[in-house]
């Protein structure tokens, strides 16, 4: 069994080893679908995003030594209660659903993977559930057309021909079964109860975490992945068994039997992938994984974030995509329901690199040798695609040593479409990309090599 680790509000990830294949034929079919995809736009928004903090961790005192380290305008109480209230502010009246969902595809993202439910418990979807949520007469939001942001969001990303992926969190600080008001103040993350001792109040929870995922999974049209977060939450933490498979299977029996689910850290059946966060392994994997990570230096919306820029995210990209991973690459839309402006134009930068680059990417799959010095491999049917990483100046050697075990047919410029010259010893490929002219800020370019 995987063991969890949570530091700094970041994950581990299950070793590769221990990967336990989906019994469904229809879920590891679906998988390979996912795996083609290789890039989804994730996004972490939710009421207390106007307070500019961490999304939900700074209410777990146990976490407070970093998660609290920017609510320091009144004492923490108070801050954590505002938090709490934030809900009755929120009001992103910006917010234009088939706007970001035309954005997200233009810039070359395959899915998106949204925060229906983080652990603070706010539902920003319209759930029977609990008031805490978006679509209650509590939230300003509740009278605008698209006050149910998790239906709007997914008919949009439909419409532009992307999956969905739902993230929802296990645990739920917010609810009266998790955090149960009558044992006083929660210590850390965990249950503030002892499960065994108060087995029909967890009974509560589970049957409570069941019907949100239902809702999620028949209420919202067809769902390509439940992203599941809160590793804690686990038959040996405490005690803390949400019985998982209990609902999945119903779901997977009823309206989704495609569905893939990653109880992300916990190993297992239902861990259909791996899923390091803020990181990318040192090696490529032959397993299924997504790596996620942000745009920006925090998952949640701060007001001073910065962004990495369209260089750094092709060549984040090429590094996820040459060991076989997709990247879920996080963006946190502001309280108005704008999205930051810096963060969008380093996306389009992304996109127009992956317009001519995309072939490369999408629905391929690792080759040896994967990397090496500025370079990235991928592979799809007889073709290796090889790209060679810029520094800050796009410029190209003379000649630049490739590797391909069969033999080569041709090599081509995948930004000209032009055939480039070359000469094979072995393994060792050659090329003389002289007719490979240089212009605009590529970051990366990309070679064909066909063998035959």
């Amino acid at each position: 069994m995987a063991k969890t680790l949570v530091v700094n509000g970041i994950h581990n990830y299950t070793a590769p080893e221990e990967y336990i294949p989906p019994k469904s034929a229809a879920v590891r079919e679906h998988l390979e679908w996912f795996m083609d995809q290789k890039l989804g736009l994730m996004m972490h928004w939710a009421p207390g995003c106007q307070l500019g903090t961490y999304e939900s961790w700074p209410l777990s005192d146990g976490d407070g030594s970093w998660s609290q380290e920017d609510m320091t305008w009144a004492d923490i109480e108070t801050c954590k209660q505002q938090y709490w209230d934030a809900n009755r502010t929120f009001n992103p009246i910006k917010f234009d659903p088939a706007r970001w969902a035309a954005l997200a595809a233009d810039c070359g993202f395959k899915y998106l993977l949204f925060t229906t439910k983080h652990h603070d418990g706010f539902c920003m979807y319209d759930t029977d559930t609990t008031d805490y949520k978006i679509t209650a007469e509590s939230c300003p939001f509740h009278t605008h057309k698209d006050a149910d942001i998790v239906g709007a969001l997914f008919r949009e990303f439909r419409r532009q021909g992307l999956g969905i992926s739902v993230y929802f969190s296990k645990p739920d600080w917010h609810s009266e079964y998790y955090w149960a008001p009558q044992f006083g103040a929660a210590p850390d993350r965990n249950v503030n109860y002892d499960v065994s001792e108060h087995p029909e109040l967890w009974e509560k929870y589970v049957q409570f975490a069941h019907q949100q995922i239902r809702e999620l999974c028949t209420n919202y049209g067809k769902v390509d992945v439940l992203w599941l977060d809160g590793g804690w939450v686990r038959p040996d933490n405490l005690g803390q068994d949400i019985r998982l498979g209990e609902i999945v299977e119903e779901i997977r029996s009823t309206s989704q039997p495609h569905l893939i689910v990653s109880e992300r850290t916990c190993g297992g059946e239902y861990e259909n992938f791996i899923t390091p966060e803020k990181t990318v392994p040192e090696d490529a994997l032959s397993v299924p994984w997504e790596t996620c990570t942000t745009v920006g230096k925090k998952f949640s919306f701060h007001y001073t974030d910065t962004f990495k820029s369209g260089h750094q995210l092709v060549l984040l990209l090429l590094d996820v995509v040459s060991k076989g991973g997709n990247l879920a690459l996080n963006i946190a839309p502001q309280p108005d329901g704008e999205l930051p402006a810096p963060a969008v134009r380093s996306l389009r930068d992304l996109g127009a690199w992956l317009k001519i680059f995309g072939d490369g990417i999408y629905g391929t799959r690792i080759c040896a040798p994967y990397f090496g010095k500025n370079l990235f491999y991928t592979c799809k049917g007889d073709n290796t695609y090889a790209f060679f990483a810029y520094g800050d100046i796009p410029a190209l050697p003379e000649q630049i040593s490739l590797s391909s075990e069969k033999t080569v047919r041709k090599v081509t410029s995948m930004r000209t479409g032009a055939s480039v010259r070359f000469r094979q010893e072995g393994s060792t490929v050659t090329i003389f990309p002289e007719n490979v002219p240089m212009g605009g800020a590529f970051y990366a370019e990309g070679f064909c090599i066909t063998a035959g």
